[in-house]
């Protein structure tokens, strides 16, 4: 049961205090789930990063569902128990949000020209950049390029290649990811 109400307190602050994104609540669950509780090791993060960029839906409630999951089971319950986990975590992350939205949309309306509220968000936006760049760092890790450095070149021939195709070309998500896992395949 503790348990339970660590992974509901939790989610529900990286829920509240997750500005940007899914992407900015990156570093904040990895900080929260891997380094201060131990509920997932770095690698199973990365896989857990992977598969809710993969999946439909935004990736930070994805993550919290796969976190949910895999901290229960690893804790050594069982799968049907581990659901529950998930939906626990992924609840908990999208309370804040609804809870936030009902009480703000009355008067975000009202008063979005006002100075004071223009300044709020000017002040927001740097801190939402800096929440995605220290995503971006968390994904910069020994499973995500390699070991040796034979992997770590065509891990990063490979970064470079869909950094290009997607922000110059605008090639499609959805076949860059298959066209990776088809090098990846044949590369490693």
């Amino acid at each position: 049961m503790i348990l339970f109400l660590q992974l509901f307190y939790t989610f529900f602050k990286i829920g509240l205090f997750g500005f940007g994104g899914g992407y900015a609540m990156l570093s904040m669950i990895q900080g929260e789930v891997v380094t201060r509780y131990g509920w997932l090791t770095s690698s199973e993060f990365t896989d857990i990063i992977a598969l809710s960029q993969m999946t439909p839906g935004p990736i930070g409630i994805n993550s919290a569902t796969y976190v949910g999951y895999t901290a229960i089971v690893n804790a050594g319950y069982s799968h049907a128990v581990g659901i529950l986990g998930s939906a626990v975590a992924t609840m908990s992350v999208v309370l804040p949000s609804f809870i936030l939205m009902i009480v703000i949309s009355r008067f975000f309306l009202k008063y979005q020209k006002h100075p004071a509220i223009e300044a709020v968000f000017r002040g927001l936006r740097p801190g939402v950049v800096g929440l995605l760049a220290a995503a971006a760092l968390v994904l910069m890790n020994g499973e995500n390029f390699g070991t040796d450095i034979r992997q770590a070149i065509i891990s990063s021939v490979l970064f470079i290649g869909v950094f290009i195709a997607s922000y110059r070309y605008k090639v499609n998500p959805i076949l860059l990811i298959i066209i990776c896992g088809i090098l990846g395949y044949l590369l490693y």
